[in-house]
């Protein structure tokens, strides 16, 4: 038996209102409304459950025909979120110079392969290739306030252009290899060809690496007004274009810088320990051949919150980006461990700046723990791609107002949220738990039997057990 959700949950109720008109009839709105609750209060989140849970829900035809045939449309929802979110954090938000704009990408793996757009994507954490989609998303960070603005949907240039099915077409009873490595070296020697053909050229234009995602995704926030002046993302996303794009929106940003990318030498100069320049072989070096290099004593100890960290900085060319600065860091002043090397186009910002701006990189991974582990950003079971689309939205949505929920009424300059996104789930189910209870008495009042009341509450989640 689960909790049988006789109201919206609190936190919808009090700002549903502002998306009223972009769902054209009361049912539709309804639907809204428990789709929501159903995120932020149920454990098991699909459109089946949800329908037996909410007491006054229709049948999941119903609440499915919302997401795939009902007209309205998931762009606006989050057009009218970013609008009120703005409005309401904006005495709360700290300083425009400080704020920042992160992209990143996340997978969100299924076990079946009848998903629209569904493919094998890489997996970083532990070099795997699960079946997921893997949307990019846009995430806002000034202060305690932090939501997310926006998201693309990354396919794969081999399941986008059908590359599987262009090669039998072309190249009948070629075999198609099954590891990475070997089915690029198939592409680069058949797509010349395969471009040739009208169907697949056009499926090609439609290609978007994440880069071009992540530069689309900063000119839709900076569309929407975002307050922001800084981009942080991962090594993977830098690249010339992006500095491009920032360079032209008059937008800094700060990176993770490889290992293996290259500076160029003729840029800086490094000295030793006795204040001597150390001759450098060729035009370039890479990072992880200069970080040896660099003697002990020029490290500063630089401290941002509680951690201090040891660091050394220089700048320098980057082919494609121009003139930057590095930061480089450990955690321990025996300069032992894992360095890491974060790069930005300001070369005059200290390390600790830009340290400091950098960590704010983090909250985009707790919301997307936050997203996984209580609203079901990954486990919805539409298979169509509007659908999902959908989904996605309502997800930000909750979690924006679940957000809201959590920031104080006057926080200081530095300061966190009140509660975690947990914590405000928890608070909504124990809201929904009163209501339920309050329900329960206002019938008994009015003289009905608690056995009919308890019968009216559980009928459907009764049904289905009697199935089983």
């Amino acid at each position: 038996m689960q909790l049988p959700i006789v109201a919206p949950a609190p936190i919808v109720t009090a700002h549903a209102e502002i998306f009223r008109d972009l769902f054209e009839n009361r049912c539709q709105f309804q639907h809204f409304q428990n789709y929501l609750t159903g995120l932020i209060v149920l454990d098991n989140k699909s459109l089946a459950n949800m329908t037996r849970c909410v007491l006054e829900s229709a049948d999941k035809t119903n609440l499915s025909r919302f997401f795939s045939e009902a007209p309205w449309f998931h762009d606006r929802v989050n057009d009218r979120r970013l609008e009120y979110l703005l409005q309401q954090t904006k005495a709360v938000c700290g300083p425009k110079a400080d704020a920042a704009l992160i992209l990143d990408a996340t997978l969100c793996e299924h076990v079946g392969s009848l998903f629209d757009y569904v493919d094998r994507h890489y997996n970083h954490g532990d070099d795997t290739y699960p079946l997921a989609h893997n949307p990019v998303t846009s995430y806002y960070v000034s202060d305690p306030v932090r939501f997310p603005v926006d998201l693309r949907l990354y396919r794969r240039y081999e399941e986008l252009t059908q590359g599987d099915a262009f090669v039998q077409k072309h190249f009948p009873g070629r075999s198609i290899p099954t590891t990475q490595k070997e089915r690029a070296r198939l592409h680069k020697e058949v797509d010349p060809l395969l471009l040739e053909d009208p169907d697949f050229q056009k499926l090609h234009q439609q290609f978007r690496t994440k880069i071009d995602l992540g530069i689309a995704l900063c000119e839709a926030a900076i569309q929407h007004k975002v307050p922001f002046s800084v981009l942080l993302f991962d090594s993977w996303s830098l690249a010339e274009e992006l500095g491009s794009m920032a360079r032209y929106r008059k937008k800094d940003w700060i990176s993770l810088l490889k290992k293996n990318r290259h500076l160029e030498t003729n840029s800086f100069v490094l000295k030793d320990a006795a204040g001597t320049p150390i001759r450098l072989a060729g035009p370039h070096i890479a990072v992880d051949e200069l970080v040896p290099l660099i003697p002990p004593a020029a490290y500063r100890a630089v401290t941002v919150g509680d951690p201090t960290y040891w660091t050394f900085t220089l700048a320098v060319r980057l082919p494609g980006l121009g003139k930057v600065r590095l930061v480089v860091s450990f955690k321990n002043p025996e300069l032992t461990g894992t360095s890491v090397v974060l790069v930005t186009n300001r070369v005059e910002w200290g390390a600790q700046r830009i340290i400091t701006l950098y960590l704010q990189r983090w909250p985009i991974e707790t919301f997307y723990q936050d997203g996984k582990t209580h609203l079901g950003l990954d486990e919805y079971r539409m298979r169509n791609a509007e659908a999902i689309g959908k989904h996605w939205c309502l997800v930000f949505v909750a979690y924006s107002l679940l957000h809201l929920d959590c920031l104080s009424p006057s926080p200081t300059k530095g300061s966190s949220p009140l509660k975690t996104i947990g914590e405000a789930c928890r608070q909504q189910a124990q809201a929904l738990i009163q209501a339920l209870i309050l329900y329960a008495h206002d019938r008994l009042q009015l003289g009905q039997r608690a056995e009919d009341i308890f019968t009216h509450l559980f009928a459907k989640q009764q049904t289905v057990m009697a199935r089983c």
